[in-house]
């Protein structure tokens, strides 16, 4: 047997050998084809690289008609809108490409960089090229426009950082009345930078359009010019014109900013994003809903983080007319500071800012808290003279809870069981703030520096909020450590022991279930 087997194994090999030389025997005119052909193509691509340029491979396979390109640097989604549909047959685009196309051919032929090359100098120094090709950022990012009287409007977006940081980019705006009920009207457009030195490769850009008499009554359109003015290329200049705004004759109603606003109070959040948890998001809500009144009003933008069971817990604050959810996820696309939460916020700002008489600015992990001898209205009346103020921040332990609350704590509120606060002195802290809106031009994260009237920070004692920061983003138990007494170091830390907010959770609780029942009672980390 042992013979058999090895007499196998060299069998094999002489098998196989054979049975190749038979299928290249009986496949040969195929194989005389297939060659015949590659030693055709490869002849006729050697030939191909000695022909003129105007002969070259793209004059066969491109038409210039058909890709459509343009000389112009206005784009057709830019022109859209400019002239009034009365004057355009059957509404259709007013620039048409195909009549004028760029003959690209001798582009595509010609792929040599232009001559910009490196150059020594008398002093013996080498000056060095660079050679641009495309763009890296865009001119400009429009997210909205919205009126803020008979004669001004504000243009919120984002703009190329450097351009602003080396450059000197200008805006223009300019009111285009619809048919012939008046002529157009340009102004120069103030811009405002409310994020400088936090943006990454977009800055925010806020324009306010004011124009010397008002602009309404007839219609029209909006159109912002912006001039990129070089932005360090000394050579290149580019203005982009496109519809901010449009509004058809007698849309809009002036009262609406004389009448006393829809709201006493507004909450403008910045950027959702991550994996939030929903039991802390329902907390907040519930607490602040209950202290903010029925006259309120909470915008939250979800870029990312409103994921199935953070949306569990928003809804039937939604149906109750509470909340308005904004889907913003697209932003990501723009690489601006914090999820775009300046931008964000600006937005929230003009949109809204007719409709609420106070304007809040902070976080989902943050709560407002007044002393007990004095409630919201009281402490908001007494700002009265001021369009803005700030609130001071009591930090709190994201980790240190009771030991009377060992193997009961999971049933207890984020807010109700840290209740050990920083208490470390002569350190500067983050501040949020309050405006009025109708009074801002433009606003940030921490306070708004485009404002006409007064600002206060002398709020201790009368309004402050409990930060309980990085809780929001943990879909965890909080408590890592259960302490029992009034005042300890951790983590080279000094913290003591703070129940204001525990003290409030059971009747925040309590109007939970008032207001919507026990819909959410299941809800997790």
């Amino acid at each position: 047997m042992g013979d058999i087997d090895i007499d196998t194994k060299n069998e094999s090999p002489r098998k196989e050998k054979k049975m190749f030389i038979g299928i290249v025997w009986n496949c040969a005119a195929e194989l005389k084809l297939l060659l015949t052909a590659l030693l055709f193509l490869t002849s006729l691509l050697t030939i191909f690289q000695f022909l003129p340029s105007q002969l070259s491979f793209s004059s066969f396979c491109i038409s210039p008609e058909k890709v459509g390109l343009t000389n112009n640097i206005i784009s057709t989604n830019s022109l859209v809108g400019i002239i009034p549909p009365e004057n355009s047959k059957n509404n259709a685009t007013p620039f048409n490409l195909s009549k004028n196309p760029l003959n690209i051919t001798n582009i595509l032929a010609d792929p040599s960089p232009p001559d910009y090359k490196d150059e020594k100098l008398p002093t013996g120094v080498i000056k060095r090229r660079f050679n641009t090709y495309g763009a890296a950022a865009y001119n400009f990012i429009l997210m909205s426009a919205y009126r803020g009287g008979l004669n001004t409007f504000a243009i919120n977006g984002l703009s190329s950082k450097p351009l602003h940081v080396f450059g000197k980019p200008s805006y223009t705006c300019e009111w285009v009345p619809y048919g012939k009920s008046g002529e157009p009207i340009k102004v120069t457009g103030e811009k405002f930078l409310p994020d400088w030195g936090y943006g990454r490769v977009y800055t925010v850009v806020i324009i306010n359009c004011t124009f010397p008499t008002p602009v309404y009554k007839t219609g029209g359109k909006l159109l912002l010019h912006a001039a990129a003015n070089g932005g360090g290329d000394t050579e290149f200049n580019v203005t982009d014109t496109f519809v901010a705004l449009t509004e058809t004759p007698n849309s809009l109603n002036p009262k609406i900013f004389t009448d006393p606003p829809k709201y006493d109070y507004l909450y403008c959040g910045s950027s959702l994003y991550g994996n939030l948890s929903p039991q802390r998001v329902r907390e907040w809500l519930a607490y602040h809903i209950r202290m903010f009144g029925v006259k309120s009003h909470f915008v939250i933008h979800d870029a990312g983080g409103v994921h199935s069971e953070v949306m569990e817990v928003l809804k039937p604050w939604i149906e109750k007319g509470y909340v308005t959810l904004q889907d913003i996820r697209d932003e990501e696309r723009f690489d601006g500071y914090y999820h775009n939460q300046f931008l964000i916020v600006n937005d929230c700002l003009h949109r809204y800012k007719f409709m609420a008489k106070w304007m809040f600015f902070f976080d989902v992990d943050e709560f407002i808290f007044v002393p007990k001898k004095s409630t919201l209205k009281s402490v908001m009346d007494s700002f009265s003279d001021f369009s803005q103020f700030t609130i001071e921040q009591m930090p709190m332990s994201n980790k240190l809870c009771l030991t009377e609350d060992r193997g009961k704590s999971y049933k207890k509120w984020g807010f109700e069981k840290l209740v050990y606060k920083d208490s470390k002195k002569g350190i500067r802290r983050d501040r949020k703030y309050v405006v009025r809106p109708r009074d801002v031009f433009a606003t940030g994260v921490h306070m708004s520096q485009n404002m006409v009237g007064k600002t206060t920070h002398k709020t201790e004692g009368k309004i402050m909020y409990y930060h309980y920061h990085g809780t929001i983003s943990e879909r965890r138990e909080p408590c890592r450590q259960l302490i029992n007494a009034t005042q300890l170091n951790f983590e080279r830390t000094p913290y003591v022991l703070d129940t204001t907010m525990r003290d409030a959770a059971g009747a925040v609780k309590r109007f939970e279930v008032k207001m919507i029942g026990s819909t959410l009672q299941r809800t997790r980390q």
